[in-house]
């Protein structure tokens, strides 16, 4: 019988991905999102499948909008994306951030006790919930040190998940993603920002990058893959958390360096601290340089996980490797660019 699934954020690059891997596994899909405009939704239509949807346009945090999709569908499984994502601004809109990132979850959840415990539910985590001890544990148990407005939204939404399952026998779900990133993700993310401008600075149609701390260090995936394992989670007997993350973490220094040899760049960095830029070597001009701007208020310096320390969450590894990463994510955008 086919599988109707609603897939709340499927606008986003995890919700978009999802859409068309679920439409491939035959599933009727349910796209929701508050914006309705064409341009944002630019990924759906880059993969093809803005027809191939059901999309409603509608707050999910609102409880009446929660009981009009679930009444007007038959639902069997929920993948909840809905979440305000940048972690950046956070700072500047917590309050916003975390009723959109709570409001959802909590509701939905809710909805499925009291009307249909037989509705799968999954919660996208972040491990941005991890601050800075990442992997680390505690007699059995993953200790959480969020650093941001998100981040601490993102935890409530983990932990309500797993009360729902332990207190009302919910097949709920939290899957805890690393960074990942793909072509379909947004330009002012730090990966896709840096690669579409160095390649706007090799057609001249941009002269600078600037950017913040670039040894803060990072594990990145390719989000594609991180989908196909969001779905196999819904699909196991019992309902377990997951960690997905690639185990190796790269610096944004460590990033460029890869990246600019990979787009044969006769480039090297000149100076210290602020001062630290990258500059062509041939003309000394400086192409990416540091901007305090771009520092986050409190920073998580190193995010990556230890499978040693874990013992209550399993970690799956993705199969796409960094380098690999970059490569597709540079010939996509050279296409855009009319390389």
């Amino acid at each position: 019988m086919k599988k109707t699934a609603l897939i709340t954020g499927v606008l986003g690059q995890d919700g978009a991905y999802l859409a068309d891997f679920l439409i491939k596994k035959n599933y009727k899909v349910v796209g929701v999102s508050k914006s309705n405009k064409l341009k944002d939704k630019w990924r759906l239509i880059k993969l093809g499948i803005r027809d191939k949807i059901i999309f409603e346009n509608l707050d999910i945090c609102k409880l009446r909008n929660i009981k009009k999709i679930f009444r007007k569908y038959k639902i069997n499984e929920v993948y909840n994306f809905a979440a305000k994502s940048y972690v950046s601004k956070s700072f500047d809109k917590p309050v916003e951030t975390v009723d959109v990132n709570i409001g959802s979850v909590i509701k939905i959840l809710e909805y499925i006790k009291k009307k249909n415990k037989k509705i799968k539910f999954y919660q996208a985590s972040s491990s941005e919930m991890f601050g800075n001890i990442v992997g680390k544990s505690y007699k059995g148990n993953i200790i959480f040190n969020p650093k941001s407005p998100y981040a601490i939204s993102k935890l409530f939404g983990h932990h309500i998940t797993k009360y729902y399952r332990e207190a009302f026998n919910i097949y709920s779900v939290s899957g805890i993603l690393f960074n990942h990133e793909s072509p379909l993700r947004n330009k002012d993310f730090i990966i896709k920002k840096i690669i579409v401008g160095l390649l706007k600075i090799i057609k001249k149609k941009q002269n600078i990058i600037q950017i913040g701390n670039i040894y803060t260090r990072r594990d990145w995936g390719y989000a594609k893959d991180y989908t196909a394992i969001i779905w196999k989670m819904m699909q196991k007997n019992k309902p377990k958390d997951f960690i997905i993350a690639t185990g190796k973490s790269y610096t944004i220094k460590e990033f460029i360096d890869i990246t600019a040899k990979i787009l044969k760049l006769d480039v090297v960095w000149y100076g210290r601290g602020m001062s630290e830029k990258l500059i062509f070597r041939k003309n000394k001009k400086v192409i990416i340089k540091i901007n305090s701007k771009y520092f986050r208020p409190s920073e998580i310096k190193n995010s990556q996980i230890d499978k040693k320390n874990l013992e209550k969450i399993t970690l799956v590894r993705p199969k796409t490797k960094f380098k690999k990463l970059i490569k597709l994510m540079i010939e996509d955008e050279r296409k855009e660019l009319g390389f």
